[in-house]
């Protein structure tokens, strides 16, 4: 054979044997709980000088592109070893640094062990080439490229954007009890299932209705289409049920009565939703209490808008169980079970159109997006449930006008998962909650 044909040869035969090679994770890569929850990590090197490559003749020192020469030596393997066996630590992820001539290894952390006083005890072991923490890192883009999504401040208010790498609502089905809503506006899209008119068959008048089609928005806006806003849930199964009609009262205002609400709750019911919207607030009802009573025994979760008065002064709030939820400027009276953020909300309106719009309606909309995205990664939480972890994970947010505690949807996610981390969650959050966790095991 010539030379240029074994020379062919080889390289085919090389060829071969590295594509019929399985391929495997990448050296040194994190298990998810590292990448999910950095902070219970550390990140230690130890001297590492190498294995000595040997010369054979035809070898360089170098080594072929595809040869490693750098490998872990015997003495900092048992550093590594010895350091995880004093301390107490699990190694999670190791990798030799040749430019470094280091071994670095991620080591995870024994439960009830403060972070920054064990640093402080390996950066004295001599052992320890250097110690620190596995910190989070991220790249500065849009969370969305809906080109008014800037604008929503809400969303940054209540970690919004952060919850959504774990959850986007999928599979919840989630009715507003309300006007009407403009279904064929492009960023509901495919959003809503269902539509039902309970207050006349005007269809046209139904698409036109501004107070429906801003919750919606607030909801359930279609994400990153490149088109006007997000919503909190974009992946809800929505279901509008017009109980309201718009009125001359004020700009944008609208009346219910009993007999249209009841047929839309007991529609909502019957379509076995797992959470419904009630923008609306009004004097106590016993009707409307009964049918709301029995969507909780189905596990239903109601969400209402605080009236002026306050929280439970009136429908649906007097109802036990109900999630009742507050803006910020304009509490008065009985503070509401929940605040979320109600001023200046940017949202949709009838046309393709957008606008801002204020009031307890659109705080209660948000909360009503946080639910579903809580409902979505379990399934088994009760009203009751939800309504503890958003007071639990509830963090001040400073507004254009004020101060204010506002539900935090991230927050409320990793407390629900046990896992993950929000740049946004203050150390009094997560103190808070350790501090309920005590109390509970009590």
């Amino acid at each position: 054979m010539k030379p240029v044909a074994v020379v062919a040869a080889w390289i085919a035969a090389c060829v071969a044997g590295c594509a019929a090679a399985p391929v495997g994770p990448p050296v040194g890569a994190l298990p998810a709980a590292a990448r999910e929850a950095p902070e219970r990590y550390v990140v230690v090197t130890v001297r590492n000088e190498g294995a000595p490559v040997s010369m054979r003749a035809a070898g360089t020192p170098r080594g072929y592109d595809t040869v490693a020469t750098y490998s872990v030596g015997r003495e900092a393997q048992a550093l590594a070893r010895g350091i995880a066996t004093d301390y107490d630590l699990v190694e999670a992820a190791a990798w030799p640094i040749q430019l470094l001539q280091v071994h670095c290894v991620v080591y995870s952390l024994p439960a009830g062990v403060e972070r920054s006083a064990l640093l402080q005890r390996l950066a004295a072991d001599r052992r320890v080439e250097s110690a620190q923490p596995l910190a989070r890192f991220a790249t500065q883009t849009d969370a969305y490229n809906d080109p008014y999504a800037r604008l929503q401040q809400s969303l940054a208010q209540m970690a919004v954007p952060e919850a959504q790498q774990w959850s986007r609502g999928a599979g919840v089905r989630l009715a507003i009890i309300d006007t009407g809503v403009d279904t064929q506006h492009p960023d509901l899209h495919g959003r809503v299932a269902s539509e039902h008119n309970f207050v006349d068959a005007d269809a046209n008048g139904f698409r036109t209705d501004r107070h429906g089609t801003a919750v919606a928005g607030v909801i359930t806006a279609v994400a990153n289409n490149r088109i006007g806003i997000a919503g909190i849930a974009p992946e809800v199964t929505l279901l509008a049920y017009k109980a309201c009609w718009h009125s001359a009262r004020a700009p944008g205002a609208a009346d219910c009565n009993t007999f249209t609400l009841a047929q839309a709750l007991a529609a909502a019911i019957d379509a076995r939703v797992d959470v419904v919207n009630l923008s609306l607030a009004g004097p106590s009802d016993p009707l409307l209490a009964r049918l709301l009573r029995r969507g909780q025994q189905r596990g239903i979760v109601f969400v209402g808008a605080a009236p002026p008065e306050g929280a439970h002064a009136g429908f649906p709030g007097d109802v036990p169980g109900v999630i009742t939820v507050d803006a910020p400027h304009r509490r008065r009276g009985t503070p509401a079970a929940l605040v979320a953020p109600g001023y200046d909300v940017l949202t949709l309106v009838p046309g393709a159109h957008y606008d801002f719009a204020s009031g307890s309606s659109l705080a209660a909309a948000q909360a009503s997006g946080v639910v579903a995205l809580m409902l979505a990664t379990d399934r088994r939480l009760d009203a009751t449930q939800v309504l503890r972890l958003l007071e639990q994970t509830s963090h001040p947010v400073r507004g254009p006008a004020e101060t204010f505690t506002s539900i935090d949807a991230c927050a409320a996610l990793v407390a629900l998962q046990r896992h993950g981390h929000c740049a946004t969650t203050t150390a009094a959050v997560i103190e808070n909650l350790e501090h309920e966790a005590v109390r509970a095991e009590r």
